[in-house]
């Protein structure tokens, strides 16, 4: 692998800028405007150009050329959810990483890209890498310290391809299970969710910047992007009828606080570099365009010093042409702008609203400054700063330690609703198990979306250990593990394991009026019941699913989330190795007309309440 450094002789004054001293050691913020003094020199030095191409993210596979990376000063690359390197393998996002980011040695004040991806559940774009559960599965563990853990080991593998920054933490509040983000947030509790979530930042960027192993973090979606109103987001691509994505948000401000700030209060607290705001709106005005949400409130009253970053053309939904948009959203205070293919448009444009005084060239140097000193912070700006991928860190990539850490989560996610007659544990010396279900044998479903693709897909799209494999290895070798999809051929067996769930979505794709089980998976349950035999039933799931046709099939029933690529966790649990220990972060509701459903509601009568889960 070539390695490369920013040029130790920089003869337009880099070396008179570089960082001196140690920066902040406060545990419990990073104090990223201590910079500013060094960072305005070089502010002072910049070009309207040059600061405008700091304030502009393309996305790497519509670059029409590497070079506009030079061309257009820009300050940031990314990766969408399918953009990738043609293999997906390790080497091949490294390589492209590093090619890309050796342009900005060509610029004139060579200041290096922050390059972001959506490692929302590990590195989980590329191969091999370990995808933990999803964030819905970590509520349940009640557990910072793990969630802090998992952080660091995505840190650690998403800089092996030399990245430097992640789209995570999420820090919403889910309030509709019908969204199809759901399994992004860790619960719909706010002080979870703030609990959490800064945990999830210092992981990922340590107690400060400065940690080459560590990667800036980026709360999201800021605002209440968990509390729109079904039938005001997106249409769904079944009916294409408004679903919730994207939707709006009908509260006043003091409700807006008090359910859906606090994940953000404490993701500055930790001092997170950056944050995303939503594509949903508040009281119908785009959060991307809300000077009271991201200058009044976000910068100027929770003092957030890093810089706002737009969501994936987030900006096109704002009302009016793409010039209005555009003035709209950076005059509202967003700093830099995710605009995958419009980038030259988007420059082009930015800059002539400056130079036509439409927007303030004070406002331009305020974005500026903030990416810059996130850049400094991470001690970008040094001259010899590494900025290619550390090779040492390349053992430890999907390593087995790293999936272990990944096992443990799986295991203190499970949330064990059911046990009658008190089947589970299951013994390892059973003469004969038979597993069914779609899904019992599909690493996609264990995973989810946002897993290799953006959406996701059923099947093996990487490296992992299914439910049905973990099971069979994890029995003694007297014990017979048989298996069918659709729960045919049970007869004969002690007990029946049917593994069932959704398949992979992401974002609106995964909107759905209607959460009952699939018809299939209901098949699956009542053909294991015919044989006579207990049944266990193990959901996976981004939320909670209406079971109420499933429950009384099941001598027990566990909610497995979307636990990822290690599926031993769920046979720990299951085989007894291992007392549940999770609590649901979610009420679970009896129907799908009763969502809505949260803690605190006034007519509170779940499936299951906020917090439930039993043990051994």
């Amino acid at each position: 692998m070539s390695r490369f450094h920013l040029p130790a002789a920089v003869t337009i004054g880099l070396a008179a800028l570089a960082l001196t001293g140690p920066g902040p050691q406060a545990a419990s913020r990073t104090h990223l405007s201590a910079r500013d003094a060094t960072v305005r020199a070089l502010l002072g030095r910049m070009t309207l150009e040059e600061k405008v191409g700091q304030m502009t993210q393309a996305d790497q596979q519509f670059l029409t050329e590497a070079r506009d990376i030079e061309t257009y000063f820009l300050g940031s690359v990314l990766s969408g959810g399918d953009s990738d390197p043609a293999t997906n393998r390790l080497e091949d996002w490294t390589e492209m990483v590093e090619r890309l980011q050796s342009h900005t040695a060509n610029t004139r004040l060579k200041i290096p890209l922050l390059y972001g991806v959506d490692a929302v559940h590990g590195h989980n774009n590329v191969l091999g890498a370990v995808v933990f559960p999803h964030n819905v599965g970590l509520g349940a563990t009640r557990d910072p310290a793990l969630v802090e853990e998992i952080a660091r080991l995505t840190a650690e593998e998403v800089r092996t391809t030399a990245i430097n920054w992640a789209f995570a933490p999420c820090v919403t509040v889910p309030r509709d299970e019908r969204w199809g983000r759901t399994y992004e947030g860790f619960s719909e509790d706010p002080k979870l969710v703030a609990e959490l979530g800064e945990a999830a930042v210092r992981g990922l960027q340590g107690r400060d910047l400065e940690d080459p192993r560590r990667v800036l973090a980026c709360a999201k979606h800021y605002l209440a992007d968990g509390g729109t109103i079904f039938g005001t987001g997106r249409p769904d691509e079944k009916d294409k009828s408004p679903a919730l994505d994207r939707g709006d948000v009908r509260l006043d401000e003091a409700e807006l606080r008090r359910i859906h700030l606090a994940g953000y209060r404490t993701a500055i607290d930790a001092g997170v570099g950056s944050i995303m705001p939503s594509y949903s709106s508040w009281n119908g005005v785009k959060c991307s365009g809300s000077r009271r949400l991201l200058t009044e409130i976000l910068k100027d009253e929770l003092g957030f010093e890093g810089f706002v970053v737009s969501d994936y053309d987030a900006i096109d939904e704002l009302p009016g042409d793409y010039r209005s948009d555009i003035k709209q959203s950076i005059n509202a205070g967003m700093d830099m702008v995710m605009v995958p293919q419009k980038y030259r448009e988007f420059y082009a444009t930015l800059k002539s609203l400056v130079e036509a005084g439409e927007v303030p060239t004070a406002r331009i140097d305020d974005a500026v400054l903030r990416i810059l000193r996130v850049k400094a912070a991470m001690r970008l700006l040094e001259p010899g700063r590494p900025l290619a991928a550390d090779p040492s860190l390349r053992k430890s990539f999907g390593s087995r330690e790293h999936r272990e850490v990944a096992r443990r989560a799986v295991r203190e996610s499970l949330v064990l609703l059911k046990n009658e007659k008190r089947v589970l544990p299951l013994s390892r010396r059973t003469a004969r198990i038979h597993v069914a279900g779609a899904s019992a044998d599909d690493l996609g479903n264990q995973c989810g979306g946002w897993t290799i693709t953006w959406q996701g897909k059923s099947g093996t799209p990487t490296t992992g250990t299914t439910i049905l494999a973990a099971i069979r290895a994890a029995v003694s070798e007297q014990t017979k593990v048989t298996f069918s999809r659709d729960g045919s051929e049970a007869a004969g067996a002690d007990v029946g394991v049917v593994v069932i769930g959704e398949t992979p979505y992401a974002e609106w794709f995964g909107d759905r009026r209607d959460l009952a089980l699939s018809k299939d998976d209901l098949e699956a349950i009542a053909n294991v019941k015919k044989a006579g035999i207990p049944v266990v039933v193990v959901l996976l799931s981004g939320r909670p699913l209406i079971i109420t046709d499933a429950l009384p099939m099941a001598e027990a029933f566990v909610a497995a989330w979307l636990p990822g690529t290690e599926g031993q966790g769920v046979a720990d649990v299951l085989l007894g190795d291992y007392k549940p220990t999770g609590k649901l972060a979610f009420t679970w509701p009896r129907t799908t007309t009763q969502i809505p459903i949260n803690l605190g509601d006034a007519h509170y009568d779940p499936l299951f309440a906020y917090g439930y889960g039993l043990s051994y």
